[in-house]
């Protein structure tokens, strides 16, 4: 049923440069704050389970997350195209730091898990609100300076957050991980409150809930399996398989319904366009390297290396600085130029070259060779992630940006829970073969293995246990740069439309 008319903010018109600068400043903010949050977590979940009890629930603490942000990230690009993205901004925001405080005063893993979700109503859209903004202040041909920034913001992130998280567990409590968040949110809205403004324009819209709730069903279920499948809850398991036919059946109902909608969630006509389907698979794969290949980097230098939580976090530091040199040599080129599609060819090729360095990791691995391969993955992920958003919202109408834009970090997301889930299946099934075979001296049960255990094993021990984990990872990064060379493949398909230097006007 169509709402009645109403005042919606319309995309921000004529900034200074003054208030682009706020503007930019308080969207880093949002990044930086949903980056953090998906890496300052992992480092204190020991300390919370250890307070609050509730091991078998551990998965739930990150589960809940991902599943409430990836289900309304989509919604928050649709209704930003709707409504204005200032407003939608306020709405994140306030439900994200809402949600921390909650996770900050959980006295339980129930509470915390069911807090955990609130705040990810939250953080589903700040990386598509942040992002879509720059498409409100900037010109296309320089959005890719300021988001190969952000690519960089979101790399140091990876780093930090362990590191953050670490240092308040050991100092205040692991309460203070979540209350951190409340100082940035509040200076990011005030951020917006003053520097983007909105035009008020009278437009009648027709919100796609049928839409919305069938993407929810289908974007949830496969999170849920994806999380679940295999070591939660066994593949043949009769609730796991109803959430696969529920999420198959909705997948589905989906397209039937958005084909139909006047005003769809998400826009199947965006899939007629070269530049959003092949940069959409392109983030697919990116999403796949970064959260799903890169998340067992730790696990080899704190297991098979012996390395401590702190000092692995420190070895991540070249992907980092491989991440951010490229993302804003990137940004500048495309600046210069108006050109991106040579950059993720370059990149994911230096990126395929990367994986296979860390394909060939064994415990007695020089640290310099494992540093090049980060580097050369960094710098593939650093080409990658200001061009496909750049070049997608150079090429959709500018009311559907916002969707667009949530479209392709769908992409990504639904790619790093994919690959995070199968990678982890295989590195588990090579481990139990690995360790299988004989008892290992000092270690019970593998799934207790960690830092602290590792210590009290025999040499001999560690030896085999190091072994096992380095030939575990190798079928992972084999993968994984299967998957960046697919990703150079795609990029011989894809077209370049000419970046420009001018706003295109709300319709155009």
């Amino acid at each position: 049923m169509p709402s009645p008319a109403v005042s919606t903010p319309s995309d921000h018109s004529g900034p200074d440069q003054s208030s682009i600068r706020v503007v930019i400043a308080s969207v880093a903010v949002l990044l930086l704050l949903a980056a953090l949050d998906q890496t300052i977590v992992s480092t204190a979940l020991p300390t919370i389970v250890a307070d609050l009890g509730g091991l078998d629930h551990l998965s739930w603490v990150v589960t809940a997350y991902i599943l409430a942000s990836t289900i309304v990230a989509p919604l928050y690009g649709k209704l930003g195209d709707l409504y204005g993205r200032r407003v939608m901004v306020f709405v994140a925001v306030t439900t994200f730091l809402a949600g921390s405080m909650l996770c900050g005063a959980a006295t339980s893993m129930e509470y915390l898990i069911t807090a955990r979700a609130v705040q990810g109503l939250g953080g589903g859209g700040l990386f598509v609100l942040a992002l879509s903004i720059i498409a409100d202040v900037i010109a296309p041909k320089d959005r890719g300076k300021v988001q190969g920034v952000f690519a960089g913001v979101f790399g140091i992130s990876s780093v930090i957050g362990p590191l953050i998280g670490g240092w308040f567990v050991e100092v205040a409590s692991w309460h203070w991980i979540f209350y951190v968040n409340l100082p940035f949110g509040i200076a990011a809205l005030a951020g917006f409150f003053f520097g983007f403004k909105a035009q008020p324009v009278r437009v009648e819209h027709k919100i796609d809930y049928l839409g919305a709730a069938l993407l929810s069903v289908a974007l949830g279920g496969l999170v849920l399996v994806t999380s679940l499948g295999g070591r939660t809850l066994p593949w043949a398991d009769p609730t796991l398989l109803a959430i696969i036919a529920a999420a198959a059946i909705a997948c589905v109902a989906f397209i039937v319904v958005e084909l139909r909608a006047n005003e769809p969630v998400l826009p199947l006509d965006l899939f007629k366009g070269n530049v959003f389907t092949v940069t959409s698979g392109i983030g697919f794969i990116s999403g796949a390297m970064m959260f799903g290949a890169l998340t067992f980097i730790p696990i080899y230098l704190q297991i098979a290396k012996g390395m401590t939580p702190t000092q692995s976090g420190w070895q991540l530091i070249p992907m980092t600085a491989g991440l951010l040199a490229a993302s804003t040599l990137s940004g500048r080129y495309m600046g210069r130029t108006g050109r991106y599609r040579i950059l993720p060819m370059i990149g994911l090729s230096i990126a395929t070259l990367g994986m296979f360095l860390l394909s060939r990791l064994m415990p007695d691995t020089a640290t310099p060779i494992l540093w090049l391969g980060l580097v050369l993955v960094g710098i593939g992920l650093g080409t990658v992630f200001p061009v496909v958003t750049t070049a997608v919202q150079n090429t959709v109408p500018r009311q559907q940006i916002g969707t667009a834009t949530a479209a392709g970090l769908m992409f990504r997301q639904v790619g790093g829970s994919v690959a995070v889930a199968l990678f982890g299946a295989l590195f588990a099934a090579r481990m139990a073969a690995g360790l299988g075979g004989s008892p290992i001296e000092g270690l019970d049960n593998v799934a207790e293995l960690g830092p602290q255990m590792l210590a009290t094993l025999p040499e001999a021990s560690r030896d085999v246990v190091a072994f096992a984990v380095s030939n575990a990872l190798h079928p992972i990064y084999w993968i994984a740069m299967a998957l960046a060379f697919c990703g150079v493949l795609l990029t011989l398909i894809l077209k370049e439309v000419p970046l420009t230097g001018r706003m295109v006007p709300r319709g155009e």
